[in-house]
């Protein structure tokens, strides 16, 4: 079951990536403007982000092998759609589609983690695994991505049909049935559905924007997301059956987890943009030349289920998160002073420590985000916990753009280029050392959680020990 869940989230994230390397065959081939190539991109985080928390409640509701195997197809055929597409509207559709789906099943993928699994080592365990192929699929997805736009950037879209159709194939067979949830007295929020969904939509897209329109615009969308925002939290607190239990942010890990998860992504994807484009743009680097230079991040995949797990177990979560954070703070520090004829050894340290701040920080937010969560709700923190994330990522990518372009002078020059990059570097700077403030406030929860755990579940099971040997010498 494990295998086939961490499938999935690897193809989420080779999905992304791959068509990160492949946006400038699309924009000569399909003779895109700027403005309809950055939707391409925005499309998907709009609908992942938009869904993600009525894709995690629908996994609570309706069942989440059942989701998952519905969302899958969804993604596996609009995958291929955006592979035909002859035009940027159709791939512009087909993208956002194919975010929607990723946003139904990427929660009920990790809800089945979170009930399959016991809660303690074993989910831990598991937690990073998972959280770990989710890197290791986005940093293989910039080399695969470079190598498949070489041939054609429509091989990005096909290459995802295959790897999803083979998921499909395995989940039918591997994750086990479960009961239908029993959904009796639970009605469908569709007013609280409708408006999460639209104040999300709605902050997600003036964040995108933010870059490319006028402040005024900007302004008006944002206040559009904050009052259906307000409406659905009047909505919530009334409703019998609400989408989004208000109560379950009275858990300060569950908060600290989510605000330090969307700090977090959104200076990680923030740098590494403009990393790709002081690669691309300044040094002239090919694009496969830029996927192996950035490849070094991806370590975490290798050490987020082997390094990790015997840190959480020595420290505890919340300070291998800390460390994972004030280690990004590190990493984005060092690539400040970055120059115009930085070699590869200059750039080298700031990369490694961002992969293994990454490997540190990401599966113990995981963790944290759900633990302690009633089973019935892990759907919904799922939904959180990946909405945090995709609303980190685009806030991200939009305040690095919108600083690069304000601190960038005129004429293109080198000097001018390098000025607009180290204003945006300390984007993400500021956003690390944030998410670590906040995380700091966790250290003083118990350290050693697996420890506590084997000692609270020790009496237990030595009581049920003695009845087992009580019934079997009754039935003698």
């Amino acid at each position: 079951m494990l295998f086939v869940l961490c499938g999935a989230i690897f193809l989420e994230g080779i999905d992304v990536a791959m068509l990160n390397v492949a946006l400038p065959s699309i924009r000569a081939d399909l003779g895109m403007s700027t403005g309809e190539l950055q939707w391409v991109m925005s499309a998907y985080v709009v609908g992942y982000g938009g869904f993600m928390l009525l894709g995690g409640r629908a996994a609570d509701l309706f069942g989440r092998r059942r989701m998952f195997l519905l969302w899958l197809t969804v993604f596996l055929l609009f995958s291929g759609l955006g592979g035909f597409a002859e035009d940027g509207n159709t791939l512009i559709v087909a993208r956002f589609v194919t975010g929607v789906a990723a946003a139904f099943m990427t929660p009920a993928g990790l809800s089945i983690i979170t009930t399959g699994f016991a809660e303690g080592p074993q989910r831990d365990r598991a937690l990073l695994v998972y959280s770990g192929t989710a890197a290791g699929g986005f940093s293989i997805g910039l080399v695969v991505g470079g190598l498949l736009t070489s041939a054609d950037w429509r091989w990005v879209f096909f290459a995802p049909v295959v790897l999803s159709f083979l998921i499909l194939v395995a989940a039918l067979a591997l994750i086990p049935k479960s009961e239908r949830p029993d959904r009796t007295g639970q009605r469908v929020d569709v007013l609280g559905a409708l408006t999460v969904t639209g104040a999300i939509v709605l902050l997600v897209f003036a964040v995108e924007r933010a870059a490319h329109t006028g402040v005024g615009q900007t302004l008006g969308t944002l206040a559009a997301g904050f009052a259906l925002l307000i409406v659905f939290v009047l909505t919530e607190r009334r409703a019998a059956a609400p989408l989004v239990r208000l109560g379950i942010f009275r858990s300060g890990p569950l908060v600290r987890a989510n605000l330090a998860a969307l700090l977090f992504s959104g200076g990680f994807f923030g740098f590494q943009f403009i990393a790709v484009l002081y690669l691309q743009e300044l040094r002239g680097w090919s694009t496969v030349q830029t996927s192996l230079a950035l490849l070094v991040i991806g370590i975490d995949a290798a050490l987020s289920p082997t390094l990790t797990p015997r840190l959480v177990n020595r420290f505890g979560n919340a300070r291998v998160i800390f460390g994972g954070l004030v280690l990004a703070v590190l990493s984005y520090a060092l690539f400040l002073p970055v120059g115009d004829d930085w070699t590869y050894a200059a750039m080298f340290p700031s990369l490694i420590t961002l992969g293994l701040a990454f490997s540190l920080a990401y599966g113990p937010l995981t963790i944290v985000a759900t633990e302690g969560i009633d089973e019935e709700e892990q759907g919904l923190a799922g939904g959180l916990l990946y909405t945090s994330f995709q609303f980190g990522a685009a806030l991200g990518l939009s305040t690095v753009t919108a600083v690069n372009v304000a601190a960038t002078a005129e004429g293109g020059s080198a000097k001018a280029l390098l000025d607009g990059y180290h204003a945006a570097l300390l984007v993400p700077l500021i956003a690390a050392a944030l998410a670590a403030l906040i995380s700091a406030f966790g250290l003083r929860d118990r350290p050693g959680a697996t420890a506590d755990d084997a000692q609270r579940t020790a009496p237990v099971a030595a009581e049920g020990a003695a009845e087992s040997a009580e019934t079997a010498e009754a039935a003698r």
